[in-house]
């Protein structure tokens, strides 16, 4: 297999620290090709003679399965944990139900582990550990003869410290031991060079009550804190604009390369319903669905990887690590606005392909933090996580995961029991006109269960607009002029 320069010069890099220590912290962006590296490197230490099984963790299922398949190509073996396998890949969910016949094998044999996405462990001791990080640290740190942690986002939005990595004990800046960004992934052309459109709008009315209030931009909605983003992306009109931009430019990429793809990450699993029956009738098209309420749910994204399907629907189970390199444009509908997770959802259509047209397009509506990640997409650590905080718990925290209101219910006919969106449509078309092979027929409850879910009232009555902008280390960002004015007026460093 020919490597890239990177993979290549990351593997002597290991190879050469291994000498003095066990492990090896790998920085490359999303999309650069940790996977292959780290496999190719797994089989170098072991055809030397200094290792004898691998195995690999990582943050989901469809990424573990990925791992394994890498692995079986390099070793010619299977790696599922079989009588024969030269080694397993798990989740890192697998950690706490692994039994004590797999934590001997470190006592019996030389053992290679690699971490994919090593920043969703915390911790360098038990106290400031998170629970994936405590078994690292207890079980494997010292016990593994060599281990590789990769990360595409290498900093933790808690700020606490990375499992496995070192800080500078001065800055408290992460210590990676190789680095390979987005600036130089795209100039050795082995990244797509991301291209953002942030749509906005100058007409915005909000009805409260008696109470009218207008706006000329997101920006200017959301800095008055009257209405929140996760409800904006729920809006008709604003899921309507984005589908629209996104499948023009999609149209037209797959004249070029008709295998193109497109992603459109929401933000529960209602909200992922609401999105393909409005592009079915706004636009046409039908759409894959995946979330965690579909049992073959890496079933339905290894199908998509290798189909002419146009369009696919996630939430959070294709964004960091997921190999679908057909993906060209993404219509971002998420309302998280982590810059971990906007960089991991960039990611997904940066990976460069023997296509024709390697373009890349995110679409987002104007909000300021997604705004300004774009402009500083080109640096790999953000300068305000860039340091992290060192602190001795006394005690476990425990979190719970709130689920998103109307997420939860889904009916026997697998369409969402409601919808709750904050916009004044109740009839959203006949289910008659809404029918295909792919969509099947809708019931009653898509056909009139769109709930007002608070007492406001959002209408957008202006055009949709962007102009260009000029960003250093790459071609364009597209983002309204209103929009650039409103950052700058609330203090937004954006260079």
């Amino acid at each position: 297999m020919r490597l890239r320069n990177w993979q290549s010069e990351c593997i002597r890099s290991a190879i050469s620290k291994y000498e003095t220590s066990k492990h090896f912290l790998a920085l490359a962006t999303p999309g650069a090709g940790k996977t292959v590296m780290s496999s190719v490197l797994a089989k170098l230490l072991y055809d030397q003679g200094d290792i004898d099984l691998v195995l690999c963790f990582s943050p989901s299922s469809i990424v573990a399965h990925d791992f394994s398949e890498a692995l079986s190509e390099q070793f010619e073996a299977h790696f599922d944990g079989t009588i024969g396998a030269l080694g397993n890949s798990f989740t890192y969910q697998a950690l706490s139900t692994l039994d004590n016949k797999v934590w001997r094998l470190f006592d019996k044999y030389r053992v290679f582990v690699i971490f994919d996405e090593i920043h969703h462990c915390a911790g360098t001791n038990i106290k400031d550990a998170n629970a994936w990080g405590k078994q690292i640290i207890t079980t494997m740190k010292e016990k593994a003869t060599h281990t590789i942690a990769l990360t595409g986002t290498p900093w933790r939005t808690d700020a606490l410290p990375i499992a496995l990595a070192d800080y500078c004990n001065e800055t408290g800046q992460i210590q990676c031991d190789y680095i390979y960004g987005l600036k130089q992934a795209t100039s050795d052309n082995v990244c797509r060079i991301p291209q953002i459109v942030a749509l906005d709008n100058d007409q915005i009315t909000v009805v409260e009550g008696d109470e009218t209030s207008h706006f000329t931009s997101f920006i200017d909605l959301l800095s008055k804190s009257i209405i929140p983003y996760s409800e904006i992306v729920t809006y008709i009109s604003v899921i309507e604009q984005l589908l629209i931009h996104s499948n023009y430019k999609l149209n037209e990429l797959r004249t070029i390369n008709k295998n193109a793809g497109g992603l459109i990450v929401a933000s529960s699993i209602t909200h992922a319903w609401q999105i393909k029956l409005i592009l079915h009738q706004t636009i046409g098209d039908s759409a894959v669905i995946v979330t965690s309420d579909e049992g073959n749910g890496n079933d339905l994204i290894k199908s998509f990887r290798y189909s002419h399907q146009k369009w696919i629907i996630s939430v959070g189970m294709i964004s960091e690590g997921t190999n679908i390199p057909r993906l060209q444009v993404c219509c971002y509908l998420s309302n998280v606005k982590t810059e971990m997770y906007y960089r991991q959802v960039m990611g997904r259509i940066l990976r460069i392909t023997d296509a024709p047209d390697q373009q890349a397009f995110l679409f987002m509506p104007a909000e300021p933090n997604l705004v300004e990640y774009a402009y500083r997409v080109a640096l790999d650590i953000p300068d305000e996580l860039a340091k992290v905080k060192f602190a001795l718990m006394d005690e476990d925290i425990t979190t719970e995961v709130r689920t998103t209101k109307g997420s939860e219910g889904v009916s026997t006919d697998g369409y969402p029991e409601d919808i709750f969106i904050d916009e004044p449509v109740i009839s959203i078309g006949n289910k008659k006109d809404i029918t295909d092979k792919t969509l099947g027929p809708i019931d009653e409850t898509l056909e009139s269960k769109i709930t007002l879910a608070t007492d406001k009232i959002m209408r957008i009555f202006g055009q949709y607009n962007h102009t260009e902008i000029e960003i250093d280390g790459f071609n364009q960002l597209i983002i309204s002029d209103k929009s650039l004015a409103k950052l700058n007026q609330y203090g937004t460093k954006m260079f």
